[in-house]
């Protein structure tokens, strides 16, 4: 077995005083992907910079207290890589990748984006490029005969099903019909599966994102944006993939839950 979580700390330093620490500390993941760190190694305490029995890579970005991903690991990684080799986007804080035997784990935070301004457009240039990563990624993990997952913070809720409230948001940043078109590109021409939906088609959510405004969490009306997608032969052997969502609204340490996958590799 391998288990893999994905969460959006929303600030790891911030997220420590809350609980964080005391959920790494109890997770059975032998992976752990986060994003939206929004600290450079050097900023962290010792207790954050230093983790007892993980290995990490940390992906700051170049503007400080901003985005920012990281990947833990159990095992010593094979490889580690900062970026996907874009002039643009590799300084981000955005994406992170580490190899361990047979299997290439990333983590990313592509941009949330807003309808009408750079940060759509910037989104936009952000998603072309990485299409192309990810349709060259799994290309030369087939060739290695490896296998690939990708966590992180997806910024888009992919159908209806995603999100509670979609007939109010088709002309909002993370349910445009253009990003949703990308996000099925990512599944079929890259050739990648979406481990949560394959082993719960015909359920609502399960969300991992609620904002703090109003009672979003207390009426689970949230937004299933933070994905795990794996490619095909990994993905059959997911034998679980949920949502790890908090009792209660003061025991979150987040606005995001962390989303977990369990892959059965003798499967």
């Amino acid at each position: 077995m391998i288990v893999v979580t994905s969460v959006n700390v929303n600030g790891i330093r911030a997220a420590a005083k809350k609980g964080f620490l005391e959920w790494l500390a109890a997770t059975e993941a032998e992976v752990v992907c986060l994003q939206e760190v929004r600290s450079e190694p050097e900023q962290l305490p010792a207790e954050l910079r230093d983790l007892p029995g993980w290995h990490a890579v940390w992906a700051p970005a170049a503007s400080k207290g901003r985005a920012g991903v990281a990947v833990l690991s159990r095992k010593a990684p094979e490889r580690t890589a900062i970026g996907f080799g874009s002039a643009e986007f590799d300084g981000s804080g955005r994406y992170a990748e580490i190899d361990l035997p047979g299997l290439t784990v990333a983590s990313l935070y592509l941009p949330s984006g807003e309808v009408g301004t750079e940060r759509q457009d910037e989104k936009e240039r952000f998603m072309a490029e990485f299409l192309v990563h990810l349709v060259e990624l799994r290309a030369r993990a087939a060739k290695d005969g490896r296998e690939v997952v990708v966590c992180g913070d997806w910024n888009i809720a992919h159908q209806p099903a995603d999100l509670k409230n979609w007939k109010a948001n088709q002309k909002n940043a993370g349910f445009l019909p253009e990003e949703r078109a990308w996000l099925t590109r990512v599944l079929d021409e890259g050739g990648y599966v979406d481990v949560v939906r394959r082993l719960h088609p015909d359920q609502e959510g399960p969300y991992s994102w609620w904002s703090y405004r109003g009672r979003a969490f207390d009426n689970d009306s949230g937004w299933r944006i933070d994905l795990i997608i794996a490619t095909g032969i990994l993905a059959k052997k997911c034998v679980e993939a949920y949502v790890e969502r908090s009792a209660t609204h003061a025991e979150r340490w987040s606005d995001h839950a962390p989303v977990t996958a369990v892959f059965d590799l003798n499967n």
